[in-house]
């Protein structure tokens, strides 16, 4: 008995001692620039102030919010109070809890246009201004309407000003416009800015285009709460008009995990950063190309005097110690980069060619796009369904296939995606006859070349295991959102296949055929017409089926940048956790990936088989 009252002792008077938290805190890992800075700080402080391990947990919005709520998560170092329906839930149900108030003043938010629009039209300066000035914002590679750049779609605020468009009358006026990701609104910015175009767009603070780029907000009524909560509803019918709120920034945390640890919440309540500190940080991590973790160590490094009245005095003790005790680790490699000049690169690209890059997408939007999107528009369902059928039936010579082609069809209008099943469908029609033909005349004028094949197969190489993201990038930049970029990236991604099966095809008709084919008297065309493509035909076949397939995946890709069609609505089932939406969007893409990819296999297996 005395033993365990002394063991009890002990362990009171030495809790101080040991490490704050018995398992490691798992962070949400947060993908703009103020999150990840602030969660940074946040782990730094409780790693080195507090003696807690720590780790990070990728995810989107909504699925690191549930995560919260099961105490998968224990910790989202930046969260807007207010905005997200699965938040609130967390709340109302004590499954989560905001600490602190991480910005002072709160984040500010609306309708923005740049300072340069700002200053040469000095009577711009409301929302009841945009009908006036709507023709500032027209652009080449849009359609004849004026653009607004709204939030990507699924997140909240597109569901508020899209309503709060309808509400004004401007919906009549603007065409709104749905970027797929943030990144993709940010990038739209950035070029218009680099160009300096008239661009009307949506946008928060602090983020770090706030403090690389001057933005002037347009004037609102003061926000009415009750109109607001209207405005956040997708379906509300109240027809009025309110300013944008102030939305305090909090730390999201555990129930679970709140109790557990009194301490960092006494550090969570009282953290907070003026707007001057953040933007600065944030404006440090685009200029330095520093991530949230450095920059936040050199943020703890440069001001303690900020940090040290958010903590206790032993934990400011400990990170005093680890910051005079941290250094640069060192490396047996240099510290090369080439980011930095593709970055101007492209910067430079676009300031000074980008007009003709926009009027190139304009061009291709009007007499390519648009004409496919409306030809198909104007086949009834019925029609399309049973063409559909008849040439699966033709290619596979299966009546159960082409029965099941229709039935497949026939579910994805049932579920409501008739219309982006036609966009999507437009998009890779497009995609496809452009790289069929640039394909296969590059596959023939290599296959007879063997030094040129041998030089473009490094740069084949790099088009297949080039990551698809990595080309929605400059083609965003250069020719912005919508279709015309989604073109582009889904033929580099896509060409590379057809121009190697085209070469090998041709490269394995056997050297008697071609004596053949001369000893008859052919000439150059000839021979290819009716000698090396006929048997080259199979490969040739193999290579635009695989170029169909790699320019569907690509299609979907696309969504991420703008491009509507069936992407957009996985990418929007995603970004709200919409399980159900996703699950019929997602079987859409299955049943027209499978349907293309038999008919074209069953028209190249058939030339093998006689």
């Amino acid at each position: 008995m005395v033993q365990r009252i002394v063991f009890v002792f002990l362990l009171l008077f030495s809790a101080p001692a040991l490490a704050a938290c018995a398992s490691p805190v798992k962070f949400a890992a947060l993908t703009w620039e103020s999150g990840q800075f602030t969660s940074a700080v946040l782990r730094l402080i409780t790693e080195h102030g507090y003696r807690c391990k720590t780790t990070e947990v990728p995810g989107s919005g909504p699925a690191q919010e549930n995560a919260l709520a099961q105490n998968d998560i224990q910790v989202i170092g930046e969260v807007w109070v207010g905005r997200s329906e699965v938040m609130n839930k967390a709340l109302q149900e004590k499954k989560a809890a905001m600490v602190g108030d991480t910005l002072k003043g709160g984040a500010q938010q609306g309708w923005y246009v740049p300072d340069y629009v700002w200053e040469q039209n000095p009577q711009l300066r409301s929302y009841q201004d945009l009908e006036r000035f709507s023709h500032l914002f027209l652009d080449s590679a849009s359609g004849p309407k004026p653009r607004f750049m709204n939030c990507p779609s699924g997140w909240t605020c597109e569901i508020f000003n899209t309503r709060l468009l309808h509400t004004t009358g401007l919906d009549k006026t603007f065409d709104n416009v749905h970027p797929g990701t943030g990144a993709a609104l940010d990038a739209e910015i950035s070029s218009a800015y680099e160009q300096k175009k008239p661009l009307l767009f949506y946008y928060w603070q602090p983020t770090g285009l706030m403090a690389k780029y001057t933005f002037k907000a347009l004037t609102f009524p003061e926000n009415e709460s009750e109109c607001w909560n209207s405005l956040l509803e997708k379906d509300g019918d109240k027809n009025c008009v309110t300013g944008f709120p102030v939305s305090n920034l909090s730390v999201a945390v555990s129930t679970p995990f709140k109790e557990q640890h009194p301490d960092l919440m006494q550090f969570f309540e009282k953290i907070q950063f003026t707007p001057d500190q953040l933007n600065g940080a944030i404006l440090q991590m685009t200029e330095s190309k520093r991530d949230g973790a450095r920059q936040a160590e050199q943020f703890i490094k440069d001001h303690p005097e900020v940090w040290q009245a958010w903590v206790s005095p032993e934990a400011a003790s400990r990170l005093q110690a680890w910051t005079g005790q941290t250094t640069t680790a060192s490396s047996i490699f240099p510290d090369w980069s080439i980011q930095d000049r593709l970055n101007s690169g492209l910067k430079s690209l676009v300031g000074s060619y980008g007009e003709s890059f926009r009027q190139v997408s304009g061009f291709l939007t009007r007499y390519l796009l648009s004409p496919t999107v409306q030809a198909l528009a104007a086949i009834p369902a019925w029609l399309m369904i049973l063409l559909t059928a008849a040439l699966a039936w033709h290619s596979t010579r299966s009546i159960i296939f082409a029965v099941a082609c229709a039935i497949g069809l026939y579910v994805i209008g049932a579920f409501g995606l008739w219309v982006a099943l036609l966009q999507t469908l437009a998009l890779l029609i497009c995609s496809v006859i452009i790289t069929v033909v640039i394909g296969i005349p590059i596959g023939i004028f290599v296959a007879g070349r063997p030094r040129v094949y041998r030089v473009l197969q490094p740069v084949l190489d790099v088009m297949q295991t080039m990551p698809s993201f990595v080309y929605l990038i400059p083609v965003l930049m250069l020719f912005g959102l919508g279709n015309v970029p989604a073109l582009f990236a889904t033929i580099i991604y896509a060409i590379a296949p057809l121009i190697r099966l085209t070469a090998l095809g041709i490269l394995q008709i056997s050297r008697e055929m071609h004596e053949t084919g001369t000893a008859f008297g052919t000439n150059r065309w000839q021979m290819l017409r009716w000698v090396i493509l006929p048997l080259a035909k199979p490969s040739i076949m193999a290579g635009i089926n695989q170029a169909i397939m790699m320019s569907l995946s690509m299609v979907v890709l696309a969504s991420m940048i703008g491009a509507p069609g069936l992407g957009e609505r996985v990418l929007e089932a995603v970004q709200t956790l919409n399980v159900g939406q996703g699950v019929q969007a997602g079987g859409a893409i299955v049943i027209l990936a499978v349907i293309i990819d038999r008919i074209t296999q069953a028209y190249g297996n058939r030339r093998r088989t006689r």
